[in-house]
């Protein structure tokens, strides 16, 4: 919905308190920590007078004036008391009141919650912008990187916009591209008056300069490659009318590429995007923001029919720089411009010509080729195309059809030998259908070739995934080399389009200054030879070091479901994971409750049941820790199925292993799974030393909770299954390295989450309040028995174009959910977009400079920028925190939409590439802030759990459609996490 309309249709408001950004904490300055690597910061004292003018005044004096206490809203939850305490590892309990003071749940009737859910858009305030940039940051060594962006001097001449209507109006854009292409052609040099205008191929058209006329209507004569079956190619006749609408204001484009006006020209910019793209759309193939041809790179075949296709990726940006035009590599998979027959034979992987299909052959081939265009190869030089709308039931012999108004029959054989003089020689197989289905033509297999350029969308199988990796994956030196290479050969500077609006290229990369932020150390146990371990280029080991804190596992059980896996074999590699986790400081009962359970794939909820109650039987009663499982390296749906019995059925923690690495027994691996499992029982793997040391700016005041969300939405073509959302936050303080989840489904492709915060009618307590918002500060305040005084908030997977929308509704449910604990309870917020799908490259400046690299040739681990390339005004950066294992790494964009903490750019920077020291399952450090990470984690393996409802309803989602229309209310809610499942990290 477009913020205007939400703005008119809304009763709702945000409201902001901007005189929170001034009362609550200021910047604090980091202190001196030795990192130079000769050892580990020294343990300061920490200074509690700091804390105490920290926190903000209202919230202490609400404290003192309700005592001991306070008061208890209606609904019997937390009353979410602020604390002064200064930073301790040590927790204080959780006061045994609030154990019956977790969020109220929906009344369910008849199996069905009875909700009203708070699904409002907040209306838009004029005053509300993002996040001003604070500065610059300047921790870490300097250096140069280079960019992939390409700079790109402002335009001196006036953009003009007209619109564009053509009747009868055409749905295909390439249709209206050969319309206008036309009329530019015959009009250029006398009606248009010289200009050469850019199309975006729908209803707009741009000119530098006004045309001769304001308004003026022309006749275009276009023949029509695509006619029916049966008759000559005809010429169709088009009425195109041209309007002036707009002029483009340079200057604004110009004041905020300067950092003096801070609300973007989109329109301008858009209009520059198009001249640049205009070009490449007559050379290339375009999909989406990139161009294909198969004459930039040879392309590589990957499978049953398909071929990757290199192309480039191409948009203009603004940045403090000036105007920028990123360009990046791009593969995608194509169609392969095959005969029909020669597809048909590696779609399904075996001779097609000698043998008759069988059903699911014939359900194979409809599904891959419906909706594809095909082009007749039995007539000569006339090559018409037709897209596929189905396929025969019978094979083509048995195919007749009538020829005339009197019903004369003749078979599909007949006609084509007497038409054409085309002899069908393999009748057995059926007939391609095209046009609609109550006037459907045929046509034999052996006479149609796939028109080539065709994006296939549908889901890739892991082969042909692993063989399209294959071909993109490329070392950094390599991708620099293809990029120039793109840009001289698109030659900008020779480009009509460019030329017309007065737009020139630099063909250098952006040379940009960068810092590389040095690595955190982390806490180990006391018990280890190594206690504290500083990571070195992104990466550690757990050699001499123990967890800081290892669960202990009494109960538990090994369930067997792969057939080459003897049971002599299983039990020695649970012998030796039980050793490893000891070692790595775990407490592992070195004996399984019940013997190892051998069962089959297609029996996993039996199994898993029988392994279940057959353990609390032997320990009477006390249910199971964890549940080894170990599985087929091709397992199908067993993994998904098994996780979603066991999370939402049994309540039991599970850890699979695939057979592969049950046989080769690696230590790395063992070490790894270790890891997993120890989080997964609730443990701790390591901290930040400066956690523990209480030095973290911002998050070592006071009492933080750092949230991570994301929406992960259905593969393209399901148009059924909802969108699935999913929040963590973590659970301890001052360490936030513990994390708990909550997932939900949501509306097809919402990308707002919906579940943030809600409301429901009781009929015995009246309006309650719940959501996950609320759910997760709640379980903070009873694990840390502290009140969240500052929310850091990392909301993953958002587009640009969606930022303004999602802050309003996001912010807007975090502070309802805060009001709801307590009055006046408003905690300041910071929301920060974290981006993985952008085309930033950063490259480093001497590849042959090994100490400026890691081993892949990427640029080293901690790299952040936040100049040149970066927004002209916001606040955001670029931090590549991973070290690259192949390929080019591609670094994270943070965005700060919102910073009610004050956060400078060394805090927040140096924050998000700390925490990413932290991931639970490796020692390595990611790509990605971990609470993201884990929120995406948790929202993919939550879609397993719906996987047996979608195979019951079918794929045609025909229910799930009409659902749809009623927003989130129809969608079918996700089975609920048992308890002990979701104070843990499950996902991980």
């Amino acid at each position: 919905m477009p913020i205007r309309q939400m703005k008119e249709s809304s009763e709702q408001h945000l409201v902001i308190k901007t005189h929170l950004q001034n009362s609550m904490n200021p910047p604090l300055k980091p202190p001196k920590t030795a990192q130079n690597g000769k050892g580990p910061p020294t343990q300061e004292p920490h200074n509690a007078k700091t804390h105490n003018q920290a926190s903000p005044p209202a919230a202490k004096n609400r404290g003192r004036r309700r005592g001991r206490g306070g008061r208890k809203s209606d609904q019997g939850d937390v009353c979410m008391r602020p604390s002064s305490r200064p930073c301790t590892v040590a927790h204080k309990p959780a006061p045994e009141n609030l154990a019956g003071a977790l969020v109220a749940r929906a009344p369910v009737e008849n199996g069905v919650h009875t909700c009203e859910m708070d699904v409002g858009f907040p209306s838009s305030s004029k005053s509300m912008s993002f996040a001003p940039r604070p500065g610059f940051g300047q921790v870490g060594a300097k250096c140069i990187v280079k960019a992939n962006h390409f700079f790109a001097e402002l335009p001196d001449k006036d953009l003009n916009q007209y619109d564009v209507t053509i009747t009868p109006e055409v749905a295909s854009r390439t249709v209206n591209r050969a319309i206008m292409a036309e009329l530019v052609r015959l009009y250029k040099e006398s009606d248009l008056g010289m200009r050469l205008p850019a199309y975006d191929g729908s209803k707009s058209l741009y000119t530098a300069g006004e045309l001769p006329f304001a308004w003026k209507e022309f006749n275009i004569k276009l023949i029509d490659e695509e006619d029916g079956v049966n008759g000559p190619k005809r010429e169709r006749e088009y009425k195109v009318v041209l309007k002036f609408v707009a002029r483009a204001n340079l200057h604004h484009l110009g004041q905020f590429l300067a950092g003096k006006r801070a609300d973007a020209p989109h329109e301008a910019l858009q209009i520059l995007d198009i001249v640049l793209r205009e070009l490449a759309n007559k050379r290339y193939c375009p999909v989406g923001r990139s161009f294909f041809s198969p004459d930039i790179r040879v392309p590589q075949r990957l499978g049953e029919g398909l071929e990757s296709w290199c192309g480039f990726y191409q948009s203009i940006r603004p940045t403090q720089m000036g105007l920028s035009l990123n360009i990046d590599m791009a593969s995608a998979a194509f169609i392969e411009p095959l005969p029909v027959i020669e597809f048909v034979g590696q779609l399904l992987g075996k001779d097609v010509l000698s043998r008759p299909l069988s059903d699911s052959d014939r359900i194979k081939i409809k599904k891959a080729l419906r909706g594809v265009k095909v082009e007749v190869t039995h007539r000569a030089n006339i090559r018409r195309k037709y897209r596929v709308s189905g396929l025969t039931s019978q094979p083509t012999r048995e195919l007749v059809f009538p020829v005339d108004e009197n019903s004369t029959m003749k078979s599909v054989v007949e006609y084509f030998q007497e038409m054409y003089g085309f002899t069908i020689q393999h009748a057995h197989l059926p007939c391609l259908q095209v046009g609609n289905q109550k006037k459907a033509n045929y046509l034999p297999m052996e006479a149609c070739k796939i028109v080539e350029g065709q994006r296939y969308t549908k889901r890739l199988n892991e082969k042909q995934i692993t063989a399209l990796l294959k071909v993109t994956c490329q070392r950094p030196r390599d991708r620099e080399h293809d990029i120039l290479q793109t840009v001289q050969h698109n030659a900008y500077d020779q480009d009509p389009y460019a030329k017309e609006f007065g737009i020139r290229i630099s063909e250098k990369l952006a040379s940009v200054e960068a810092r590389i932020l040095p690595a955190p150390w982390l806490k180990y146990h006391d018990t280890g030879k190594e206690k504290n371990c500083l990571p070195q280029v992104g990466q550690w080991n757990m050699m001499n070091k123990k967890m800081i804190n290892g669960m202990t596992v009494s109960r538990w059980a090994c369930i067997n479901f792969s057939r080459s896996v003897q049971e002599s074999v299983a039990r020695g590699f649970c012998n030796e994971l039980a050793q490893m986790c000891q070692v790595s400081g775990m407490e592992f009962n070195p004996e399984p409750v019940i013997p190892i359970n051998n069962a089959r794939p297609d029996q996993v909820e039996k199994a898993l049941k029988h392994v279940y109650h057959a353990s609390m039987n032997k320990t009477k009663g006390k249910e199971l820790e964890l549940l080894l499982a170990i599985l087929p390296d091709n397992n199908g749906s067993l993994y998904g199925d098994l996780k979603r019995i066991c999370e939402t059925d049994l309540g039991l923690i599970s850890q699979c292993c695939l057979t592969k690495h049950v046989f080769k027994i690696s230590k790395q691996y063992l070490a790894n799974v270790s890891l997993k499992i120890n989080v997964k029982m609730g443990g701790r793997n390591t901290v930040l030393l400066d956690a523990i040391s209480c030095r973290i700016p911002l998050v070592s005041d006071v009492p933080t909770i750092i949230f991570g969300a994301d929406v992960t939405h259905p593969e393209n073509g399901e148009d059924s299954s909802p969108s699935i959302a999913a929040v963590v936050a973590s659970q301890d303080w001052p360490e936030v390295t513990k994390y708990a989840g909550l997932v939900c489904a949501q509306a097809h492709r919402q990308e707002l989450i919906q579940d943030l915060y809600k409301t429901w009618h009781d009929p015995v307590r009246g309006t309650v309040s719940g959501g996950m918002i609320r759910d997760l500060l709640i379980s903070f305040r009873k694990a840390t028995g502290q009140k969240p005084l500052r929310i850091i908030f990392y909301r993953d997977g958002v587009s640009e174009g969606q930022f303004y929308q999602v802050l309003l509704y996001e912010l807007d449910a975090i502070r309802k959910a805060c009001a709801s604990l307590e009055p006046n309870y408003q905690p300041p917020v910071t929301f920060i977009v974290v981006q993985k799908r952008h085309h930033t490259r950063l490259f480093a400046n001497n590849h042959r400079d090994r100490s400026s690299t890691d081993k892949s040739g990427n640029i080293l681990p901690g790299t952040v920028v936040d100049s040149k390339i970066c927004h002209p005004t916001e606040f955001d950066f670029y931090l590549c925190s991973h070290a690259g294992i192949q390929g080019t790494s591609r670094p994270a964009h943070y965005h700060v939409l919102w910073d009610e903490n004050n956060f400078t750019a060394d805090a927040i920077q140096s924050l998000t590439n700390n925490l990413c020291y932290t991931y639970a399952r490796c020692t390595r450090s990611v790509s990605v802030v971990p609470p993201a990470y884990y929120a995406h984690l948790a929202a993919f393996r939550a879609r397993f759990y719906m996987e047996p409802e979608l195979q019951e309803n079918g794929s045609n989602g025909h229910a799930s459609k009409a659902t749809r229309m009623t927003g989130d209310l129809g969608v079918r809610p996700l089975p609920a996490l048992k308890e002990n499942v979701k104070r843990v990290m499950f996902y991980c």
